[in-house]
């Protein structure tokens, strides 16, 4: 079975979100190769913009309360009961080297264990067309086109395409070319393990 992955695969295992046990069993199961995973390039990148966001985010939270806190400190009463905040501002800046390491880890296990489709100048000109005809974004659209031209090429296999919103591709006629080609949508990671265990028994 091929197993189609977008970028929020990547980021719910990398950030330990609420998916992310399911996400780890199917990575567990191409790893033993009893899936394939399949992921467009893109998503390989995209989750890097998100933690070099965040990364920012929280380094200006952190310069921000360190100012406050400073101000704080200059009042005695108050100097004594600061030590909790400032651990606060450490962990924001720890948590996001950890979710660093994390993402590496992520990438490094897919790339050795997913077959990853190509950025080629096909993929990118279908995706310029589902974004004006769909309203997808560019970054759903190039997932969707990468995805699409895989299964152009692959012979007829079960094949299913995870997501985690339903609101990225919730239209009925991605839906019903996706079913075309054999594959379900299924907008869930949670719903996808289920469905890949009931299919590969």
């Amino acid at each position: 079975m091929n197993v189609y992955i977008e970028s929020n695969f990547v980021l719910e295992l990398a950030f330990l979100q609420e998916q992310s046990s399911s996400c780890e069993e199917i990575l567990r199961l191409a790893e033993g190769e009893h899936i394939e995973l399949v992921v467009p390039a893109y998503a390989l990148i995209e989750p890097y913009e998100t933690l070099v966001r965040r990364k920012k985010g929280r380094q200006h939270i952190d310069r921000e309360l360190s100012k406050e806190l400073q101000q704080i400190a200059r009042n005695e009463e108050f100097k004594n009961q600061l030590e909790g905040f400032r651990d606060i501002t450490a962990l924001l800046l720890r948590a996001v080297d950890e979710d660093e390491k994390r993402l590496k880890s992520v990438r490094s296990r897919l790339l050795r264990f997913a077959r990853v489709i190509p950025m080629e100048t096909s993929v990118l000109t279908s995706a310029e067309n589902y974004e004006d005809e769909h309203e997808l974004s560019p970054q759903d659209a190039h997932i969707y086109s990468a995805v699409l031209d895989h299964l152009r090429q692959t012979e007829d296999r079960a094949s299913c395409f995870l997501n985690k919103n339903r609101k990225d591709f919730d239209d009925p006629n991605l839906v019903d070319e996706l079913t075309s080609y054999g594959c379900k949508l299924l907008p869930s990671f949670d719903r996808g393990r289920e469905y890949i265990l009931s299919e590969t028994g």
